[in-house]
């Protein structure tokens, strides 16, 4: 069975999130959304917030599993029989920054991330955009998933 790991904070899920999993999902036999804690980090919305989100936008497609984890990507992988890491690519600083990181990830051990390109329509979208759309009062609806509504 093919199972990949796509992680990250989600604070909140966006478009560009849902587009990547989405088609992430139809890639690989188990698609995993491994919502990281990190505890040096603030978030706006709480972990059970964020994972509802994620539930709530793929309740329809079965191969979806929603989890929150600590510590590595890598080690969560090793723990859970993971062979792949998903990740989206919106531009080329995206590409420097998670090439290295897969680079080193490879390093600690033997797992494999694939890159897929966001698509155009959501390619500028990020959840630091959302938070500051969400925090002036602004419409974010046009850039997060039907679920994610405060």
């Amino acid at each position: 069975m093919r199972r990949a790991i796509f992680p990250g904070s989600f604070d909140p899920i966006t478009l560009g999130h849902f587009d990547i999993i989405e088609r992430g999902a139809k890639l690989f036999d188990e698609l995993i959304i491994a919502i990281g804690i990190n505890a040096d980090k603030k978030y706006m919305f709480s972990l059970e917030e964020r994972k509802k989100f994620i539930e709530d936008a793929f309740m329809y497609v079965p191969n979806i599993k929603v989890v929150a984890y600590r510590g590595l990507t890598v080690d969560f992988c090793l723990e859970n029989d993971v062979e792949f890491i998903l990740r989206g690519l919106r531009n080329p600083a995206d590409f420097e920054f998670e090439k290295a990181i897969a680079h080193t990830n490879r390093d600690l051990a033997p797992i494999e991330t694939v890159f897929l390109l966001t698509s155009a329509k959501t390619s500028y979208i990020s959840s630091s955009i959302v938070r500051d759309v969400i925090r002036n009062n602004g419409d974010y609806t046009k850039l997060v998933p039907k679920s994610v509504r405060i």
